[in-house]
């Protein structure tokens, strides 16, 4: 448990710009800047080249991306795995604003009345199957 605590101190919080650019590498893989910021323009908002290749160059340097620079143009790839990256920021989010209490969070997010039949049916074949294990 220590040690968990002592890799999660380590760890990089990635800025919302940042969430953007790797929500766009982990739905479409290795990519160069070019690939990134035209995706950013058509699906989230209007990003200067110039800008996104500084700021996946600082998130080169920290950590949270890679650089593949065997071809002319550098491809850019997470550090992390989706999975692992958004169980951190979601551990997070869970202890600064619930206490570290999921079940709060989920009592909040079941109450807001936005959730379809669908999704509570999925929830509750979800809360079973872990009832059996």
């Amino acid at each position: 448990m220590k040690q968990e605590k002592k890799e999660s101190a380590n760890k990089i919080e990635p800025t919302k710009s940042e969430l953007e650019i790797l929500q766009v590498l982990w739905k479409h893989g290795p990519s160069t800047v070019r690939f990134v910021n035209d995706t950013l323009n058509e699906e989230k908002r209007a990003v200067q080249y110039t800008s996104t290749l500084k700021l996946m160059q600082i998130m080169a340097e920290k950590g949270i991306l890679k650089r593949d620079e065997s071809s002319m143009k550098h491809v850019y790839y997470p550090a992390e795995e989706e999975k692992k990256t958004k169980n951190f920021l979601l551990e997070r989010f869970v202890d600064s604003m619930y206490n570290g209490s999921a079940s709060s969070l989920m009592m909040q997010l079941l109450g807001n009345k936005k959730t379809s039949k669908k999704e509570l049916e999925a929830i509750k074949e979800l809360l079973k199957s872990m009832d059996k294990k």
